[in-house]
C-alpha cells in the first residue's frame, strides 16, 4: 500500500535532514524522483516512488508509533531551551529514534499524546482541513450553569479566531464541576479560553481521545507501542470521510 506525501517530509522521515534543510536540498537539484531531478518546493510524491539523494536510493525508516498518557508538568516538544522536562524524558530508552510529538498539549494538560517518525500520519492528525476529533475531560473551579452550557452547544462563544463550534459538550454524571467536550478545531488553548470567556477557570484538563486514539489502560506517565494497523485504520477513516 502506498500513500502520498510531501517530498521534504519523506526526506525528513528517512533521516536525510530536517524538513527545512530538505527544501534546500531539493532546490539544489540533489534529489531525484523516478530518475528525474526535482527542484520544486512542495512536490508531492508516492511512497512507492524511487527517491535518490546524490545518486543513492533513499530508504524510508520503519515507522514507530508511541502512545503516551502525558502527565502534568511535561513540555510537548523534543527539547527545551530552559532545560524543562519534555515528553521525551518519559521514553529515554527511545532517544536514538528520530520521533516527535504529534500536535501539542499544554504543560499543565494531561492525556493522550502520539509520538512518531511518520510525517504522513502527523499531518493527517494535525492539519485543520482533516477536522480531527479531540475529546477532553474538563474540571472547572465551580459548577457550570445550564445557560452557559447551552451557549457552548449553540455556538454562541466567539474568540479572536471566530465562532467556536463544538461537536458536543455535556456534564459528567456524578462528577462535581466536570464536563466532557468534543471538538475538531486546533486553536491554541481553545478550551481554557472558552471557559474564561464564561467566567470559569479550568483547574484540570485531560485529553481522553485524540483522533480515535484513547488512553486505553495506560496509567499517567506510561506509554506503549501502537501497531501500524491501528494507525492505518485511523487515516483510512479520514479518507472515507473525504477529508483529503
Amino acid at each position: 500500500m502506498y500513500h502520498k506525501i510531501r517530498l521534504n517530509h519523506y526526506l525528513s522521515d528517512a533521516g536525510i535532514s530536517s524538513r527545512r534543510k530538505a527544501d534546500k536540498l531539493i532546490q539544489s537539484g540533489a534529489i531525484e524522483v523516478n530518475g528525474k531531478p526535482v527542484f520544486k518546493l512542495g512536490t508531492i510524491i508516492r511512497t512507492d516512488d524511487i527517491v535518490k539523494f546524490h545518486g543513492s536510493k533513499v530508504k524510508s525508516k520503519n515507522k514507530i508509533y508511541i502512545l503516551i498518557n502525558k502527565p502534568k508538568g511535561f513540555i510537548t516538544t523534543t527539547r527545551d531551551q530552559f532545560n524543562r522536562q519534555t515528553v521525551m524524558n518519559l521514553i529515554p530508552c527511545l532517544f536514538e529514534y528520530r520521533i516527535y510529538p504529534v500536535g501539542r498539549l499544554d504543560c499543565s494538560t494531561t492525556g493522550v499524546l502520539l509520538l512518531t517518525n511518520d510525517g504522513y500520519t502527523a499531518e493527517k492528525l494535525t492539519h485543520p482541513k482533516y477536522h480531527v476529533k479531540k475529546i477532553y475531560r474538563v474540571s472547572l473551579n465551580k459548577k457550570i450553569k445550564n445557560e452557559d452550557l447551552d451557549k457552548i452547544k449553540k455556538g454562541k462563544i466567539y474568540l479572536k479566531e471566530g465562532k467556536v463550534k463544538v461537536i458536543f459538550v455535556r456534564k459528567i454524571r456524578n462528577a462535581k464541576n466536570q464536563i466532557e467536550i468534543g471538538l475538531d478545531i486546533g486553536w491554541n488553548r481553545v478550551i481554557k479560553r472558552i471557559f474564561k470567556k464564561l467566567d470559569y477557570q479550568v483547574v484540570r484538563l485531560d485529553r481522553i481521545n485524540f483522533g480515535g486514539l484513547s488512553k486505553k489502560n495506560l496509567k499517567i506517565g506510561d506509554w506503549c507501542f501502537l501497531k501500524t494497523k491501528e494507525i492505518e485504520n485511523i487515516t483510512k477513516k479520514y479518507e472515507k470521510n473525504n477529508h483529503y
